[in-house]
């Protein structure tokens, strides 16, 4: 292996590190009440965050907007992300992530679990 492949192995590597940080953060994020002020640091300012049966938010102050909706609805939340298959190319790559999370409502104080898949693009 030359000196150009394993810089390119490396690198790889690193972003893949990085993209695990990433969702890290944002499950950090989640778990700090859905946090609206610190949820658009993991985001450009054009995503957008789209959930099956949740909705759909694009761009920063609309994600913040769907953000402070879960606070008024999820009083405790936990985000576990597992099994990540991350595909990397250049300055982009894409990611599938298994979710299991607990979640306490607020109306009446109800506990549920949920179960899904993120599916996720990153530049």
């Amino acid at each position: 292996m030359d000196l150009d492949e394993l810089t390119r192995r490396v690198t790889r590597l690193e972003d893949i590190e990085a993209i695990k940080q990433l969702k890290a953060r944002y499950c950090t994020i989640c778990d700090d009440d859905h946090n609206p002020e610190r949820i658009t640091s993991v985001f450009t300012e054009d995503a957008i965050w789209e959930g099956r049966g949740i909705g759909k938010a694009q761009g920063h102050a609309a994600i913040r907007e769907l953000f402070k909706g879960f606070q008024r609805t999820i009083s405790y939340s936990q985000h576990m992300v597992m099994n990540p298959i991350i595909d990397v190319d250049g300055d982009r790559a894409t990611g599938v992530w298994y979710f299991f999370g607990t979640f306490t409502m607020r109306d009446g104080n109800q506990a549920k679990w949920q179960a899904a898949r993120y599916r996720e693009d990153y530049a």
